[in-house]
């Protein structure tokens, strides 16, 4: 009527969806750069289990966010394991002082948020 096109998606749920499919998406991109920055540190033998911790985080943020983009009935299962996944790796990264890892962990905790809120609403 007055020229501006209607979003397909005005669902306030979807809105909320696409949110939190953008907050896993942004958390397997961090996950994968810390990663790759740790590998550059001197320190990266010493760093083995939070590079671990990174790509299992990274890896099921990825499988994760193909669930919610497809709109699939099974999305929250995944979402649920993404939650635990990106707690634990947020509180390990946080251990490190370095300004990425405490990004990362920021990122991941935040995530391990929205995806639990994800899994559990109806």
């Amino acid at each position: 009527m007055y020229g501006h096109p209607v979003p397909y998606d005005t669902n306030v749920r979807n809105i909320q969806n696409r949110h939190v499919l953008k907050t896993v998406q942004h958390c397997e991109a961090v996950c994968e750069f810390t990663a790759n920055y740790i590998l550059t540190r001197e320190d990266a033998n010493r760093r083995k289990e939070q590079l671990r911790m990174l790509r299992d985080c990274a890896d099921i943020c990825t499988l994760t966010a193909k669930y919610m983009a497809r709109h699939s009935r099974f999305a929250k299962s995944p979402a649920s394991v993404c939650a635990k996944i990106c707690e634990a790796c947020g509180n390990h990264c946080l251990r490190h002082p370095d300004q990425q890892s405490q990004k990362c962990g920021q990122t991941c905790l935040q995530c391990a948020r929205e995806c639990r809120e994800f899994a559990m609403s109806s």
